[in-house]
């Protein structure tokens, strides 16, 4: 356990207590970012005086020596007092000592988590637009593959596979938009807040937030290092990701099911039974449902831990995150799964086959005769639902409608009969016709499937160049940091 912070108030520490409460291995993931920040943090300190130059330039070289040198165990105290002995012990104590000179841990942890976050945002969203791709292509192969869409799990009315799998393509999107948005919240700088209300050294927060590739600083420093909304709040966005995904999934294992028979999973995405020889079963759907499920649990988890903490910092922070990062990678890694399944499903290319599935054309029948014969619509209903029972009685299906059975049930339940034609009936019955009507905006016709997936083509396009622009911006801001302090340590 460190004695970096023990020497003064407080004497050693016991070590089971010491390692209970250590977030050393936990901050294995923004080690990077904490010595990134030392960097920028001393960078800035030389430019004002803050520091002495030659001091300064012993500090950032023991910084550069050290990166991805440092090894993290439970029996430290954390990532930042690690840096900062490593620095002591390649620099000198009395020149290391001032690697915290204007800074806290807590300005230093927000910054390195939000960093962190920012990452992994552009990670998952690029991640969610390789399933995009997918289902736009998929969707490609099947504008004009027909399959029953459903309401209460009950045959409604006849759609495409391809509408169908525009409609996941939305839904993902405005996750898409959701972390765009919330990127902009979490891209800002809390460094030079200090523990909570920044210091009486000359600093320049802009400098640093600049050199770190934040769009700005994050001003009020009571709010910069008591914030974890922006946990929270991605926490949020992958939840209703969550939503949006094991709706999917569950309908892909409904489907698949021989009382479906919508979809097919490949072999190589099934599993079957140890006793069972004829099973088939989707594994992969299940597990994917049952691990995005987990992402609701941390957030309801990270919202309760968060709930009524004082402002400024507590080390309840420390139990949240590990929350964030597991529901980051478990959302990267089933979104990623389910791009893989998508393109090799087999769809049934005669999904309609079952005499139930012809009553998904009641809705077009009951419309042919507002439409063609000025019946009222609910006395089109109540006359077509009543058709549907009749048939149903005597076991046939709504292709078995005549002319003489609208006629008779119409006098039945109307007082007088309706005399419709033939072909009338059989184009408001025939499945094909009866999707190509549906040419509304965002409707299943194929014409306005295809008009749907070529702009959804350039909303994706849109996605990853945000992704590249913001990374390329990272990576640049590196490219000047590491420029400054080559600068600093070549300079006489």
């Amino acid at each position: 356990m460190s004695e970096l912070l023990r020497k003064g108030r407080l004497s050693s520490a016991r070590k089971d207590v010491a390692r209970f409460t250590s977030s050393a291995v936990m901050d294995k993931k923004i080690l990077k970012h904490i010595v990134a920040i030392n960097k920028a943090h001393v960078t800035m300190l030389i430019g004002y005086k803050s520091i002495n130059e030659n001091d300064g330039k012993s500090i950032l070289e023991a910084l550069t020596s050290l990166e991805g040198k440092i090894e993290l165990s439970p029996d430290m105290e954390d990532g930042h007092t690690a840096v900062e002995e490593a620095v002591a012990k390649a620099a000198g104590q009395d020149v290391g000592g001032n690697l915290n000179l204007a800074k806290s841990r807590n300005d230093q942890v927000a910054t390195a988590l939000r960093m962190e976050t920012r990452n992994e945002i552009l990670e998952t969203a690029e991640t969610l637009t390789v399933l995009q791709d997918a289902l736009l292509q998929k969707a490609e192969q099947h504008v004009n593959t027909i399959i029953p869409g459903y309401t209460h799990l009950q045959p409604a009315q006849p759609i495409t596979f391809a509408h169908y799998l525009v409609a996941q393509f939305d839904a993902i999107q405005r996750t898409v938009e959701r972390l765009q948005e919330g990127y902009k919240r979490i891209n800002l700088c809390p460094m030079g807040a200090c523990a909570l209300a920044t210091t009486s050294f000359p600093i320049n927060r802009q400098k640093v937030a600049d050199l770190l590739g934040f769009d700005e600083v994050l001003e009020n420093t009571v709010d910069a290092v008591t914030s974890r909304d922006f946990i929270l709040e991605t926490l949020a966005d992958l939840s209703i990701l969550a939503v949006d995904v094991t709706r999917f999934v569950e309908d892909l294992e409904i489907w698949s099911t021989a009382e479906f028979g919508v979809v097919e999973l490949p072999d190589e995405f099934a599993f079957t039974s140890s006793i069972m020889p004829q099973k088939k079963n989707p594994d992969i759907l299940e597990v994917i449902r049952s691990r995005m499920s987990l992402v609701l649990g941390n957030l309801t988890g990270s919202t309760a831990a968060l709930l009524s903490l004082p402002s400024t910092y507590n080390m309840d922070y420390q139990e949240v995150t590990p929350k964030l990062w597991e529901s980051l990678e478990t959302a990267k890694d089933c979104v990623s799964m389910l791009a893989k399944i998508v393109p090799d499903l087999k769809v049934s290319e005669d999904a309609l086959r079952k005499p139930a599935y012809s009553f998904m054309m009641a809705t077009e029948l009951a419309n042919m005769l507002v439409r063609n014969y000025k019946v009222p619509f609910r006395a089109s209903h109540t006359v077509v639902g009543a058709i549907v029972k009749t048939l149903l009685k005597e076991d046939k299906s709504l292709n078995d409608v005549t002319p003489e059975l609208i006629a008779e049930t119409s006098k039945q339940a109307l007082g007088h009969p309706i005399n419709v034609k033939i072909e009338d009936i059989r184009k408001s019955t025939d499945p094909s016709l009866v999707v190509e009507s549906y040419g509304t905006r965002g409707g299943p016709a194929p014409k306005e499937v295809k008009r749907m997936m070529a702009h959804r083509t350039k909303i994706a396009a849109k996605t990853k160049a945000w992704v590249s622009g913001n990374k390329a911006k990272i990576v640049e801001a590196d490219e000047r940091l590491n420029s400054s302090i080559q600068s600093i340590i070549d300079s006489n």
